[in-house]
């Protein structure tokens, strides 16, 4: 990319983003196009990181190695749903992922923890989030068991702190909870 073209890319962007300045907008852009490698833009062609380079990034970058949850931060970053997660979304989602604010993070990961996307956070979508992320134990007998506890203890204390009535969970009931509830201390991202 010219050196024109990069500075109208980071002027434009650098406006829709939220949390990074100029230079920082510039460097990613810099970043995103190394990590694309030389592709040559045609009108047609979306130019991106694919969900395989885009994992692979989560993991050597974030330490990320659960398959589900980077699948679901990629379709978080992938915006427009085409496979394939361009400057303008590598950038905002960057911002989000690294400098949102503790509302926008939560709003992130209840998205990416709504794996059916229908607003509430089933027992079921809880357990299979948490299944790859706890290590098993050599003695137990079945592994699953520890992570259906952990689900019960989860939902047992949102409804001690009165923000859960029925068995799912809402994004509205999540801040709620994050805001007025021993479980606050939680890492979101």
């Amino acid at each position: 990319m010219n050196r024109k073209k990069l500075q109208k890319l980071t002027d434009t962007l650098t406006k829709s983003c939220k949390h990074f300045n100029k230079f920082e907008v510039n460097c990613l852009i810099t970043l995103f196009y190394n990590l694309v490698g030389d592709v040559a833009e045609r009108p047609g062609v979306v130019i991106g990181l694919d969900r395989n380079a885009f994992r692979n990034i989560l993991h050597v970058t974030f330490g990320m190695t659960d398959d589900m949850i980077m699948d679901r931060v990629f379709r978080g970053f992938d915006k427009d749903n085409d496979g394939c997660v361009n400057v303008s979304e590598w950038i905002h989602g960057l911002s989000l992922f690294l400098r949102g604010t503790l509302e926008e993070k939560m709003k992130y990961c209840f998205e990416v923890f709504d794996l059916n996307g229908d607003g509430f956070i089933s027992k079921e979508e809880m357990f299979h989030m948490l299944k790859n992320s706890l290590l098993k134990q050599p003695s137990e007998e079945d592994p699953d068991e520890g992570i259906k506890d952990l689900v019960e203890i989860t939902l047992k204390k949102m409804q001690e702190c009165h923000v859960l009535t029925d068995p799912g969970c809402s994004p509205l009931r999540t801040k709620t909870m994050m805001g007025s509830c021993p479980l606050q201390t939680m890492r979101m991202l």
